[in-house]
């Protein structure tokens, strides 16, 4: 039995497919872990949808961005964009018994050696923290009755430092903000969401989340993807990047939790 994290996979099923076959997984005793960003993007998220969902009694997905843009557009929160590809999601006969599935995934999944989410964790809160901030919007997210609150109100890049005192849809919006497009921080603990790019065009006060100087010490392994530019390269021990930019003709990685081994598919075309 192995167990291993996947990259953002976003619409890209041959890729997945491929890499699959590579690290010889089995679904029968084999475990999968992905960084989410399941759809989007890519040229197949029904597909990838599907093919998920089928493996799900051994696969663990944690929500990205990309994953809760799709459940705002099937809620009705908002429009379908431009740049969208998941309008075969929205065709499907079982949109919804894909959606159902979806809002169960978690924003935070751990074992005792290693704890994963979309973007990263916020420098500043302690993993008991993080667990617990994530339950919070977990837990919204399967209630109906709170549901359409939290989509209407998921879009805008405020508050950018975290608050205890915040409430309702600003503390949701924030906490989900932290998981899934956290990816520069400044010294007093504000992210910044507009930068995409690599460490080396960073603006000078903005520092990788995982190198803000007040970082508190998690005693397991984070494991992470969203940040494409960073092809997994973080130089930190004990805080290692998946996303290493499969839907733009890059690689899909894997990694194995048992012996630290890495596994890329090398894409072939940008989508």
């Amino acid at each position: 039995m192995a167990t291993w994290a996947i990259g953002d996979l976003q619409g890209c099923l041959d890729d997945f497919r491929c890499l699959l076959k590579k690290i010889q997984f089995k679904p029968d005793r084999d475990q999968l872990w992905l960084t989410g960003d399941l759809v989007n993007r890519g040229p197949d998220s029904l597909g990838t949808l599907r093919y998920c969902h089928d493996l799900r009694d051994n696969l663990t997905t944690v929500l990205g961005n990309h994953d809760l843009h799709l459940l705002a557009v099937l809620d009705g929160a908002v429009a379908y964009k431009r740049k969208d590809t998941f309008g075969d999601v929205l065709n499907a006969p079982d949109r919804k018994r894909l959606a159902e599935w979806l809002l169960t995934c978690p924003l935070l999944h751990e074992n005792a050696d290693f704890v994963m989410t979309h973007a990263g964790i916020y420098p500043l809160w302690s993993l008991e923290r993080a667990r617990q901030y994530a339950a919070e919007v977990e837990a919204v997210l399967q209630d109906a009755s709170q549901r359409g609150e939290f989509f209407a109100h998921m879009y805008g890049n405020e508050p950018s430092v975290w608050d205890e005192r915040l409430q309702g849809s600003e503390r949701w919006r924030t906490i989900t903000n932290f998981f899934t497009r956290l990816r520069l921080i400044d010294d007093n603990g504000h992210i910044d969401l507009i930068h995409k790019e690599s460490l080396t065009v960073k603006p000078e006060h903005l520092h990788a989340w995982y190198e803000h100087a007040g970082r508190v010490a998690i005693d397991k392994t984070i494991l992470f993807g969203h940040w494409a530019a960073l092809q997994g390269n973080t130089g930190v021990h004990h805080v290692i990047g998946l996303d290493t930019g499969c839907v733009w003709g890059n690689a899909l990685t894997a990694y194995c939790l048992d012996d630290r081994r890495v596994v890329t598919c090398q894409c072939h075309h940008a989508h």
